[in-house]
């Protein structure tokens, strides 16, 4: 790497940790000033409790921070480096030297490359193993809290209703209603209901163990059959905590999203399904956009129009970061009396890819 590489991979890495910090530590302190009284919800927390629990759940919660704001961190960071260089007038001397403003922006591109990879990390690695304590509120301690779930499909086609005691990982009272697919797509026939006084996750076996477990087949009265265990496939403690909110399979990597949807659930859960499938690809392609969008236009040579550049660049990066959110909200909408999650997804490269390689072939360099 070259003297010039290494000094515009500098400027850019300082430029990144300011607007991470920045950006990271603004969200942050806006949940925190409007979610502040959940946290001393639970009387019996002392304040080190309480000042413990906020450092716990924002430090976790960093990895979704990061994951959503990835793309906006990467293009305030190329502003805050080249606008250096402008107000500086580096770039006229780089330009006397005879390089090039595209062998300029290089550097940057490559770093943001190797940062779109840690997204990708985050995204499928860390994210999905720290779903369980991504997925609690802010007044909840891990391992505390106990809730309902009503009608979550297992790995076997089954639906379960139960309360759930996350700390000790017990079905409390659960009702499985057992099914089988029928002739058309997406319709089940129901075959039987198992119930029980509580149920414990056998972690060696993969199966639950039932307390006075009774199946009754359709129309038949309970007490049919003695069942002492049930098979829940892929349904573990864990992924009950995951999967208990709707808006939690953004947590889940994409083998388990493709796990999930070949359960073969809901048409609108299934659309919802592919659609995170489909975005997991595009989000890193879409923060690169960004940054290649934004990038020809800050490469100014005059501080003069340094601040009408950064405004472009801006509001063109904003555009294709509002296009994105809005794509995601219609990704599961009905057009043309079709669900299409694939368009939806690709729009933004689509309409966004093409403007960042114009760009980059009309730069004056």
């Amino acid at each position: 790497m070259k003297i010039l590489d290494r000094y515009i991979a500098k400027n850019f890495m300082v430029g990144y940790a300011i607007s991470f910090l920045v950006l990271i530590g603004l969200r942050i302190i806006i949940d925190l000033f409007v979610n502040l009284d959940e946290f001393t919800e639970q009387k019996a927390l002392t304040t080190a409790d309480v000042i413990r629990n906020i450092i716990t759940f924002y430090g976790i919660n960093s990895t979704i921070y990061f994951r959503d704001f990835a793309g906006m961190i990467t293009v305030v960071a190329a502003a805050f480096s080249l606008g250096k260089m402008v107000r500086q007038h580096e770039l006229v001397v780089v330009m006397a030297s005879g390089v090039s403003l595209k062998r300029v922006i290089g550097p940057i591109a490559l770093i943001s490359l190797i940062l779109t990879g840690v997204l990708v990390v985050d995204q499928e690695v860390v994210i999905p193993h720290l779903a369980e304590e991504l997925s609690r509120s802010q007044d909840d301690i891990a391992g505390q809290k106990a809730f309902y779930v009503w009608f979550m499909p297992d790995g076997q086609n089954s639906l379960i209703c139960a309360g759930f005691d996350a700390q000790t990982s017990t079905l409390i009272t659960p009702t499985i209603i057992t099914r089988e697919p029928a002739a058309r797509p997406g319709v089940w026939n129901i075959t039987g209901r198992i119930v029980a006084d509580s149920a414990v996750y056998d972690e060696d076996r993969g199966k639950w163990k039932l307390v006075n477990g009774l199946y009754a087949r359709k129309d038949s009265p309970i007490g049919a059959l003695v069942v002492e265990e049930y098979d829940s496939g892929d349904l573990t403690p864990r992924e009950i905590v995951i999967r208990r909110k709707a808006d939690n399979t953004t947590l889940m990597s994409s083998r388990q999203l493709a796990q999930l949807a070949a359960q073969k659930t809901r048409v609108k859960d299934l659309a919802q399904l592919y659609s995170q499938k489909h975005f997991r690809i595009t989000d890193p392609i879409i923060n690169f956009t960004m940054l290649m969008v934004s990038l020809p236009i800050l490469v100014c040579r005059d501080p003069r129009t340094m601040k009408s550049a950064t405004m472009i660049s801006f509001l063109l990066t904003t555009a294709c970061f509002v296009t994105a959110f809005i794509c995601k909200i219609c990704a599961t909408e009905t057009l043309f009396d079709r669900i299409m999650p694939e368009l939806w997804a690709w729009l933004p490269v689509i309409i966004f890819m093409p403007i960042a390689f114009i760009e980059l072939d009309s730069m004056k360099t």
